[in-house]
Parts: structure tokens; sequence; C-alpha cells
């Protein structure tokens, strides 16, 4: 078995450490979501959670986990005799990203509940991680239809396995802790708020904190289980606070004048619903529990915000998460104090006074100087930096000065984002599961069957029994169950929606250069981003003015990257449009090789005109885009053009990518009714160009 890095040995990011200990004295905080740039020990400080939780007393022989004292009655392996059971230590599960359904959820045995009757049932990591750990590194990649289960398993404390009427139910609780580099693409709404806590990590900027850490993973790498040995002291110490801590728990009380800070809190903020409101509560009193007070005070509410509200105040995918301290304080300030003595000692004072994990409000966690490496190790820091919060629209800054339509205008705000009408690429696809375009996916409405190439995950019963009928008297069948043989099984076919790459190409010359054209330009592809977010797209971002094009952000599932990339595009110069398609044309190639299976839609934001490029650049651009054309790669032509005399350059160029074009005020959801349609377009009119 292989040694973890100790946990009392992670140096720095204080708030990680804490709010994870908080979950290992009350795991009905709900879990953390760590968030964090890439390298900075993320995953190390989770993994070495596990190693300090208390041993898990189980029913012997229960692949389930069931609790000696109050086993399922439900589970599949019961009922459960009433002899002692056996201790096993806590399980940290991980769950891949690329994890199957049945992978999570369990199997069943479908050939044997046909033709036994037998709920022959294989427990999945859901099982494996009740009453302990459920790790998702990249949490923000997982596919859909594992984020619903995961909803479904962490809201009701149970996983349901259904296939064609056999179902099996066993208890699923966990913490649910999860890992993401916000870079790659944020989470759904309804994941993020179903973790209890959140941190920021990153890479600390002093030096001698940064020697430390290399100093000690170096260690660490020459002789783990020396290493391990260094810290085994700590490890005990904090392992033992934390069951104190549980059992001080229960003993905690939440006054009347606490719980007011918590709701004028959460309500200060403006949260959506009530589970802000109790996981605040529930974090408090662990943090006066973690301190070894029983009464909890407002420096524990205080702590709860920092850790429970921030990723709760995204209002969009575009909005930073973070809390106003001050705003914070002003609201706490408020309604502090109305149960309580003016005089009241908020100090810790219990096993926590003085011990390991003193230094930070409500108890903190493990002083990095409290180990074998203290001389080496630099003090932490009293407190972690406050996560930025949303910055307030500015506004937009004035033209610079420019001549003839050759130099370079600074950026300007978009416009307000809208919702759009549906673009979808044509046909049926294969792709990752998303809400954009019809693909054949694992879920979604049945269209017919197929023989199961490995093994079966969706029946199609009727299909099955139809192919094992002709053969039940050659069979022998004397009884009513049907004889059912490994080739009759049918796989179920389904079609459902995909996510696609949303490749932007946007024109950021001089002709769009005019300052409420470009704004309500950067407003109309901001709104495009929104809706890739919404239906789980790839996007990519490609800009073109002056005498070239450029990739401002290459394909990612990080929509909130794109904006802000938009945010600071400035514009002026030629229009090399066919440097803009050619550019695209290369990264959709690139693309290609890359994810196969995932369809491109391109989308052209520009008036059409095309100014730079060559000596014929309406020639070179109308060349670039029957490229794409030949590719059958779907295409829409944001036509940008205004004013009373219009010249539909825009609208040929559709042509020859074999698109649509659509104006400024078509692609808004609400205009006119008619709109909403596949890409496919002019496909009728290119076909018969081509006859």
């Amino acid at each position: 078995m292989s040694t973890r890095y100790p946990f009392t040995a992670v140096v720095g990011m204080d708030d990680l450490r804490l709010a994870l200990l908080l979950n290992a004295v009350s795991p009905a905080v709900g879990g953390v979501l760590v968030r964090g740039e890439k390298g900075t020990a993320k995953s190390t400080a989770v993994r070495a959670l596990a190693e300090l939780l208390p041993a898990v007393p189980v029913v012997a022989g229960c692949r389930f986990s069931c609790d000696p004292a109050s086993p399922d009655l439900g589970c599949p392996d019961g009922p459960h005799s009433t002899e002692p059971g056996v201790q096993r230590p806590a399980r940290m599960v991980e769950l891949p990203v690329g994890a199957s359904e049945d992978r999570l959820v369990g199997s069943l045995d479908i050939e044997k509940a046909l033709s036994e009757g037998v709920k022959a049932f294989e427990p999945g990591l859901l099982a494996a991680a009740h009453r302990g750990i459920l790790y998702v590194d990249e949490v923000n990649l997982l596919s859909d239809h594992l984020i619903d289960h995961l909803l479904d398993a962490a809201a009701m404390g149970s996983s349901y396995v259904e296939r064609e009427g056999v179902s099996v139910r066993h208890a699923a609780r966990f913490l649910l802790v999860g890992t993401m580099n916000p870079e790659e693409g944020e989470l759904r709404p309804q994941l993020l708020d179903r973790f209890g806590l959140t941190v920021e990590v990153a890479a600390s900027r002093d030096p001698q904190q940064r020697v430390e850490v290399v100093r000690r993973r170096l260690a660490f790498e020459d002789d783990p289980a020396a290493f391990a040995d260094r810290w085994a002291a700590d490890e005990a110490a904090l392992r033992e606070r934390i069951v104190t801590a549980r059992a001080l728990l229960p003993q905690v009380t939440l006054g009347d004048a606490v719980l007011l800070q918590i709701a004028a809190t959460c309500a200060a903020f403006e949260v959506d619903g009530m589970r802000a409101d109790i996981v605040m509560a529930r974090t408090a009193t662990a943090l006066a529990a973690w301190a070894g007070r029983t009464e909890v005070t407002s420096d524990d509410v205080r702590q709860a915000a920092l850790l429970a509200l921030p990723h709760r105040r995204r209002r969009s995918p575009f909005d930073a998460p973070g809390l106003d301290e001050d705003k914070l304080d002003e609201t706490l300030e408020e309604f502090k104090g109305q149960d309580q003595e003016p005089d009241e000692d908020p100090e810790p004072d219990g096993p926590g006074d003085g011990g390991p994990g003193d230094g930070g409000p409500g108890g903190g966690v493990p002083p990095q100087s409290d180990g074998p490496a203290a001389e080496h190790s630099p003090a932490p820091e009293e407190a972690s930096p406050p996560a930025p919060s949303s910055p307030s629209p500015s506004p937009s800054p004035e033209p610079a000065p420019q001549g003839a339509g050759s130099g370079e205008r600074a950026a300007v705000a978009a416009a307000e984002p809208f919702r759009t009408k549906v673009l979808s690429v044509p046909g049926l696809g294969e792709g990752a599961a998303g809400r954009r375009s019809r693909a054949r996916t694992e879920h979604g409405r049945t269209t017919g069957s197929v023989r199961p190439r490995g093994s079966l995950t969706k029946l199609h019963l009727a299909a099955t029994v139809q192919a094992a009928a002709p053969y039940q008297k050659a069979r022998g069948r004397t009884g009513p169950g049907l004889v059912v043989r490994r080739d009759d099984l049918r796989q179920a076919t389904r079609e459902g929606r995909e996510g696609n790459l949303v490749l932007f190409a946007v024109d950021a010359s001089g002709s769009m250069a005019a300052r409420q054209r470009m704004s309500a330009v950067k407003g109309a592809v901001l709104s495009l981003l929104l809706d890739a977010y919404q239906r789980r797209d790839k996007v990519g971002l490609i800009t073109f003015r002056g005498r070239a094009a450029e990739v401002a952000l290459p394909p990612t599932s990080s929509v909130d990257a794109a904006a802000a990339r938009l945010e600071k595009l400035p514009t002026g110069g030629r229009t090399p449009l066919s440097a803009g398609l050619l550019k695209a044309h290369d990264v959709l190639r690139v693309e290609r090789l890359r994810d196969p299976s995932r369809r491109p839609l391109l989308v052209v934001v520009t008036d059409g005109r095309a100014t730079g490029g060559g000596a014929d650049p309406v020639a070179l651009a109308a060349r670039a885009a029957r490229l794409h054309a030949a590719d059958g790669t779907a295409s829409v032509v944001v036509d940008c053009e205004s004013g009373p005399v219009r010249l539909g350059l825009a609208r040929e160029l559709a042509r020859e990518l074999g698109g649509t074009a659509v104006t400024l005020d078509e692609l808004r959801a609400d205009s006119i009714a008619g709109l909403v349609r596949d890409v496919q377009g002019n496909r009728k009119t290119t076909a018969r160009r081509a006859a």
C-alpha cells in the first residue's frame, strides 16, 4: 500500500485545511469544493484527509458498509444479524471523470433478472463511498448524467438503480469533495449549491514558503515512509482532536442571536433558497466544537460565511465568486449581541486552546510550525486573502483618437446580454452529452435497438423478448419463465442532445469600431457564450483586424475565459476576413483530430466587408469560406451591418459558407417567430448550386 503525504505536512492553504477538517468533525456540513490553479496540491490535501478520519464500524460481510448499531433495513445484503460489527478504516473513493454510469451507481445482471428473477447487483462507487469520502478530481469536467446521479444521492442519502422495472436501493451518505481548475469551465449551479463549503487556493508568492514546499516534497519522494514517520505524532494529535470535536459537537448550542445573524447575512447577500442558512449554521457549530467551545460566537458566523457563501453569490457564469467582507462585517455588527452580554468573551476555552490547529477564527487549522520541519517552515499568514468579489460594471472607456480607420480603438463594454435563438448543427451526432444538437446518446428517447457491444447498459425489453421468442420450444421451455440467452439481449439506442464546439470568429476591424455598434456586437457574442455555457459546449475565440487574425482563446470549456478575452478586445484597422476564416479552418482541423466526435459550429460575427489580406480580398474571403463548406462545417454569420443603406455582404458570405445569416435583432429569442431553426438554413441552396 502506498504511503500518502501527511495532512499536517501541507504548507499554507489555511482555508482549505480548515474546510476539510470541519467536514471531518461534522459531515453534515456538506462537503468542500476546492477551486484553484493547477499545481497547488489540491488533490494531495484531500487524499491526506482520509488518513485522519476515525475508523468506521460496519456489519461484517456487508458490501454497503451498514452501521451495526442501525443497519439499513432495505440493504440489498440484508437483513443483517445483531452480532457486533467490525472496524475498518474510513474510505476515500475517487470518481474518475470518464467513469461510466454503471461504475458509479452499480450494475444489474439483466440476463439473470429476466430468466431467473434474481436481482444480481454489483455495487458501484456510491456504495463504496457510503460513510466515507467521495472525491471527484476535475469535477467541472464530469458528464451531465453522472452529475445528476451525484445530485440525487447527495440530496436523498441513497442511490437507486433502475433497469427495465428491476430496481435496487441502497444507502449512500458520503462527504463530497471536488477539486477544479476554473480555467477549464464552471460547474452547473445545481451541483455548485450541493457543496457545503468552497475555498480558493493559489500558490504562495512568498519565496520562503515556496522553498519549504519543495523541500518537503523532495523529502517525501526520497523516502515516503520515513517522511510519514516524522509527522506521525502531529497526525495522531490532529486525529485525536477530530475525535474530541466530534464528541463535543452535540453539546454545542446555537443561540437565537447567532441564528439571526446567520439569517440576516444570507438575506443581505441575496443567496437563493435556504441551504446556505443551514450550511452556515452547521459550519458555525463545527467551528465552535473544533475550538473546544459549547457556544457559537459571531466570529464563528463570520468564518462560516466566508466558507459557505462565495460560490452561492454567482448570478451568471461570468460572475467571479467572492464576498464583500465590509458588507459582511456591517451586517454582523447590525444584528450582533441582541441576546448576548456585551462583555461576552468569544475566545476559545477547551481542548482546542493552544493545541494543534489554533491560529484562525473558530480555532483555525494546525499551524505549519508544529512538526519536525519547524525550523524551516515559515509562519502561516493569519488570514487568507479574501476571494475577489464580482466587479461592478465600469463606464466604457473613451475610444482613443485614430486616423482614417487605420488606428486602434480602446475596448468598449458589452451591451446587456439577452436570450438567443437556438442554433444547432444539422444531422445526428455522437459527441459528448450536452443540450445543443441531436445525437445518439446513453440517455434520451428510445429510437431502436442493436446487439450490445460489451456489457449491456440499456435493455430494449421488447426487442429482447422478440429475439428470444422463436427459440423457446427448442430450448425446452416448460414453465412460465422466458428462456433467455446472451445472444437474445438487445441494447436500446437512444437519441438525446450533444454539446458542440462553438468557434467564434469576430471582426474587430475599423468598420466595426463605432462605439454603439461594437458594444452591441459584444453583447450579442456574450449572449451566445451564455447560451453555450447552458448547453455544455466548448468554445473558442478568433479575432481578425489590421493585417492578420489571431486565436484569442483556443477551444476550451471555460466560457467565462472567453468572455474575459472578449471584454478586452480592441478594434481598428482593415478587415482581413480571409485571414479570420483561414485561421478558423486551421483551428477546426486540429480539433477534429483531437476530438473527432465533437461537431463544430462556426459563428462569424462581421458586417461582411473584406478590405485586407491581398490584392483581391473579397475573392480570397469567398475562397476561404468555401473551404469550410467543403468540410461540411455548420456555420452562422451574424450580420452586424447597420444603417439605412446595407450592402448584404454578410449574407453573401453565409451563402459561400453553406450556412445561414442572421441580424443582431433576429438573433434574439423574443424576435419574430420563425427563426428558431437549425444551421442548415441554406443547405438546400448550396445543394442546388452544386447540382
